[in-house]
């Protein structure tokens, strides 16, 4: 009982301190039992709640933990949270893929819930809708016929096909929109590749040759910048020759620099028929395993006069994306693909997501790792949520 007293007055000496508040637990538990047994039956029995070791008590007796710097002082409400926040997205940010054909009707894409294949027109309609709540680019992408596919794509350039008739139709109803062509042989492939087959293997300068072919006839057709996809090495240099050289200069090139040979392509080779005929595309596109080969990739579309740079797939790939922001000055693209957009509609339509929250959370992680520009299908969705509630 000396001991119990001793510590008590020990306990009490500090101004402001409870009576054996820095006792240990055993102790604290007999201050307890002896208040209890002590106090007249008609008084409250205080018993002091076991104090944490490490924390101490403000002048008001609560727990305080003595620590200046509080990052959540700039989260405590909506207005600072927006007042400091650091990435934003808009529909500004936004290319938005439309899948087109040569068919009078659109055809919805199964794996792609809310994606359909346009008629020529209804692409306009669409395009129009999209510039109207804020989306002022697009790219387009051709389901072509089998009858007109070969080894050598050479669809591809003929000047009345699909593409060149739809940047024509789309320039016209949309002076001030920004267009972008897909520059690749693989909707035009009777092999599904992205360039000319021979022998098993896609050879490279052959290919390039062809490409140049396509992308002089869809800067005759007015579009804004090619987009060349292919994965061919030096074809960002070949095609920007081919271009000057035939007085479009002003026709930019948005490169593919790392297209990773992904998984998450499915739903799109649904949408444009254009599965391999034979094997992987292993040999031209980006082994996933690899994070510093982009880099390589990046300094020679710069070298070779890129206008933009591109990570594809995007959300498994942010990693790339913040490489190629952290060494380049050009505008850095991510490309929302197929399979990341499929995957939130099915979990949407499980009622596992919120698509909503989800697909704008998806977004804006693209601008945090670094990219200027996004292609997504979201992109028309998307801009009317931005209209009701900015990020």
């Amino acid at each position: 009982m000396l001991a119990l007293s001793v510590l008590l007055v020990a306990g009490m000496a500090r101004p402001g301190a409870r009576a054996g508040a820095g006792a240990p637990a055993s102790t604290r538990a007999a201050l307890q039992r002896v208040r209890a047994t002590s106090a007249p039956a008609s008084a409250a029995v205080e018993v002091d709640p076991v104090p944490n070791p490490f924390m101490q008590r403000d002048t008001q007796g609560e727990p305080w933990l003595p620590q200046r710097a509080r990052p959540r002082r700039n989260r405590q409400s909506e207005s600072v949270r927006r007042m400091v926040r650091e990435n934003a997205v808009t529909a500004a940010d936004f290319i938005y893929p439309l899948f087109i054909h040569s068919a009078d009707r659109n055809d919805p894409i199964a794996s792609m819930p809310g994606c359909e294949r346009h008629s020529l027109p209804s692409m306009v309609a669409e395009a129009k809708a999209a510039y109207a709540v804020g989306v002022k680019a697009f790219v387009l992408f051709p389901k072509v016929d089998d009858a007109l596919k070969t080894n050598r794509g050479e669809e591809a350039y003929n000047p009345a096909g699909i593409v060149p008739t739809a940047v024509r139709m789309l320039k016209a109803a949309l002076p001030e929109s920004v267009v972008f062509t897909d520059v690749a042989l693989d909707p035009y492939s009777s092999e599904g590749h992205d360039g000319v087959v021979r022998g098993g293997e896609i050879v490279n300068d052959e290919t390039i040759e062809q490409l140049c072919k396509q992308a002089l006839c869809q800067a005759r057709a007015g579009t804004d910048f090619v987009a060349p996809s292919d994965m061919m090495d030096g074809r960002v240099g070949a095609i920007r020759d081919a271009l000057d050289s035939h007085g479009f200069q002003k026709v930019g090139i948005l490169a593919y620099t790392a297209k990773y040979a992904s998984a998450f392509y499915g739903p799109f080779r649904d949408a444009l028929d254009s599965h391999p005929g034979f094997g992987d595309k292993k040999t031209y596109q980006q082994d996933p395993a690899n994070g510093r080969e982009a880099l390589i990739e990046l300094a020679l579309d710069e070298a070779e006069g890129a206008d933009m740079v591109m990570v594809k797939p995007g959300m498994p790939y942010l990693d790339v994306i913040r490489r190629l922001k952290d060494n380049t000055q050009l505008p850095v693209a991510a490309y929302h693909v197929s399979g990341e957009y499929a995957m939130l509609k099915a979990a949407a339509e499980r009622g596992w997501l919120d698509e909503r929250k989800a697909a704008l959370e998806a977004l804006l992680c693209f601008k945090r790792a670094g990219a200027d520009v996004i292609l997504t299908y979201y992109a028309k969705q998307a801009a009317i949520w931005l209209q009701e509630e900015p990020l």
